[in-house]
């Protein structure tokens, strides 16, 4: 397997730990699965994570942002956000519409109570952070 290189801004760090102790293991959980998709994502070599509009984000040349978060206003759920202008989610919800919930063309919603489909959403994250490379491609390749 290649080497990832991460650039990780200390601010991430920062708002990992301001969340909620269970929230917090949903979050570095979902952070896990983010990295693990960029180590297999075959032309990735560098992912920078920072954040953006204050929520953990991940960022790849070849690919379109992909922020997480968690906020106390829906505090039964957490979320996995993309470039609502892309065609990411609507083609999540066309491949995995039995799996994943959805929020409009911009997120991928969990509720805290489930268990993730780590499969399917690392085949999303993958889609994500290639999305320049495949964004011609039938249903982005999935």
């Amino acid at each position: 397997m290649k080497t990832l290189r991460i650039k990780s801004n200390p601010a991430v760090k920062a708002k990992f730990d301001n969340y909620p102790t269970s929230i917090r293991e949903k979050m570095q959980n979902l952070r896990r699965i983010i990295i693990e998709a960029a180590e297999e994502e075959e032309g990735t070599e560098e992912l920078e994570e920072t954040l953006k509009w204050g929520e953990p984000s991940y960022l790849t040349k070849k690919g379109s942002t992909i922020r997480i978060d968690w906020k106390e206003n829906s505090p039964d759920q957490y979320a996995m956000y993309f470039q609502c202008t892309s065609k990411l989610v609507p083609t999540f919800r066309t491949v995995y519409s039995n799996t994943f919930a959805f929020e409009g063309n911009r997120a991928i919603v969990f509720p805290l109570e489930d268990k993730l489909a780590e499969d399917e959403l690392k085949k999303c994250i993958k889609v994500g952070l290639s999305y320049h490379k495949v964004k011609q491609e039938l249903l982005l390749g999935l």
